[in-house]
């Protein structure tokens, strides 16, 4: 049995994991951009995996700039992708947040 996905916040720009926003990738880019961003991010991850197995402090370090850049490519850290000017709320609790009410006001996951 696979789980439902995250619910996204009404306005498109969060995810919510364990109670907490976590800003999504922009929609504006474009598929070919997206897809290399993300196998980029993934190399890198993996790349963290390998180091940490090894031990190895510096190629850690490396692979983590790496997936700090992927992210910031694909708008989930660094400046938000919106322009409206309203505030990032990135990794913050969600009941700490304008979207207390709608987060408390989904069905309970199965």
């Amino acid at each position: 049995m696979t789980k439902p996905p995250p619910p996204t916040t009404p306005d498109g720009r969060y995810l919510v994991v364990d109670g907490r926003l976590w800003r999504r990738s922009n929609p504006a880019l474009g598929p070919r951009q997206r897809a290399l961003l993300v196998a980029a991010l993934m190399r890198a991850r993996a790349d963290v995996g390998r180091a940490k197995r090894a031990r190895d402090v510096a190629a850690e370090h490396r692979a983590r700039q790496r997936v700090h850049r992927a992210k910031v490519g694909l708008g989930e850290r660094g400046p938000p992708w919106w322009t409206d000017g309203t505030p990032d709320l990135n990794r913050r609790l969600v009941r700490n947040t304008p979207y207390a009410a709608w987060f408390q006001g989904l069905p309970p996951a199965p």
